[in-house]
């Protein structure tokens, strides 16, 4: 299989739109009130539970662009972060499918209806399980924060390439 020297389009949109999804989520995430049994999840949770599947689907269809396009790493940069980067990388995609997947699959612990906006119902992954869903909410919480360090990481090295290496590292993802 071929590997290419760019990231193209779709890629990009698709990283980029998960960016935007992400920093919308986070916030939503941490501001919205604790929903203790027997209350409904209301607006703010729904809202998170959509916006985490769109991440969740967005993220599958990265996923499957990369691995049917894959790109080359770059070749300029030392042994070390190419290994990093591609490390980095798949990190974050298994953290964004396991948060996703683990906030659905605790939303469906909880019992509470899943839809994607009000408009489409989703399938509940489990059924009603209060200590499952207590466990399920710890991991989930653990993989926000390690996904949430991932990314710094990962934005950091970013900043880096732009600002300390000064090489066009960054540019591969950028529009254009």
């Amino acid at each position: 299989m071929m590997r290419h020297l760019q990231y193209g389009t779709p890629a990009k949109v698709f990283h980029w739109c998960i960016v935007a999804l992400l920093a919308v989520q986070y916030p939503i995430g941490w501001l919205m009130p604790d929903i203790h049994r027997g209350m409904s999840p209301g607006a703010g949770m729904t809202f998170h539970i959509s916006i985490g599947i769109a991440i969740l689907v967005l993220t599958a269809l990265r996923l499957v662009w990369r691995l049917a396009h894959p790109v080359a790493p770059e070749s300029s940069l030392p042994a070390w972060q190419r290994l990093s980067s591609e490390v980095v990388h798949w990190l974050l995609y298994a953290l964004v499918l396991a948060t996703t997947i683990s906030g659905w699959l605790f939303a469906s612990f909880r019992g509470w209806p899943v839809s994607f906006f009000y408009l489409v119902p989703l399938p509940m992954l489990a059924s009603d399980n209060a200590a499952a869903g207590r466990t399920i909410d710890g991991l989930h919480q653990a993989m926000e924060w390690a996904l949430l360090v991932t990314i710094v990481v990962h934005v950091a090295a970013a900043l880096a390439h732009i600002f300390i290496y000064r090489d066009r590292v960054m540019q591969r993802m950028l529009p254009g």
